[in-house]
């Protein structure tokens, strides 16, 4: 296997080349991370061979195998296996041994996720996650971006309106009438996230907020009000 490179120092491992798990490999080499896949397709393999020179064809993600692809350098390990439970928890089993500081893996049911938790996995859920983004974009339509952090926090994007043309952060104050927390403005293809209280807001911008969904939910109505 070819030494981490320079433009990052850490090395991240994808296992299983699935839709997700291919999309993702493909999104941190264009990010310029180094990365190591594995998959059991040589055809996957060869395509991630593309944009990475550490692509393995394996049948069986067992200890020695893994050990033998270099699994056990990397900082950051991925597990995209979800339909087969039982490999996707041997396989999070065996990149633990093998002393990977952070091993993130995929579930398709509450009950695998409980299981690899335990073991000491981060568990996501894309399928779920992407429908409860969708979700939030599709219950209005002034809402472009849509992140749950749990149950009753979220980031959400805003588009703004007329209402608050010209009025500065300060004069806004989301914090205080809200309880919102404003992380990012987006003015054209731009994005700040250096916010001051004299930044003057336009109604062509869109505005990132962190908080309660109630609460954001009532800031929406607020710039969708007429005067």
């Amino acid at each position: 296997m070819k030494q981490k490179t320079q433009k990052d120092a850490q090395l991240y491992a994808v296992i299983g080349l699935g839709r997700f798990g291919f999309a993702l490999a493909e999104e941190l080499a264009k990010n310029g991370k180094d990365i190591l896949v594995i998959d059991r397709e040589r055809d996957i393999i060869n395509r991630a061979a593309e944009f990475t020179d550490n692509a393995f064809v394996t049948d069986a993600l067992s200890y020695d195998n893994l050990e033998a692809c270099g699994v056990g350098e990397a900082d950051v390990a991925v597990i995209g296996i979800g339909a087969k439970i039982d490999v996707s928890i041997l396989t999070a089993l065996n990149v633990m041994k093998l002393g990977v500081k952070r091993v993130i893996a995929k579930a398709t049911s509450a009950e695998q996720g409980e299981v690899l938790s335990r073991l000491g996995a981060e568990v996501i859920y894309p399928e779920h996650d992407m429908a409860l983004r969708l979700a939030g974009r599709l219950s209005s339509p002034h809402i472009l971006e849509y992140i749950s952090l749990s149950d009753t926090v979220d980031i959400m994007e805003l588009s703004l309106t007329p209402r608050v043309d010209g009025k500065t952060v300060l004069e806004l104050n989301v914090r205080q009438k809200w309880g919102l927390n404003i992380i990012a403005v987006r003015r054209g293809g731009e994005v700040n996230t250096a916010i001051t209280p004299q930044l003057k807001l336009s109604e062509n911008d869109t505005l990132a907020v962190v908080g309660r969904t109630e609460d954001i939910n009532k800031f929406e109505a607020y710039l969708h009000e007429r005067d």
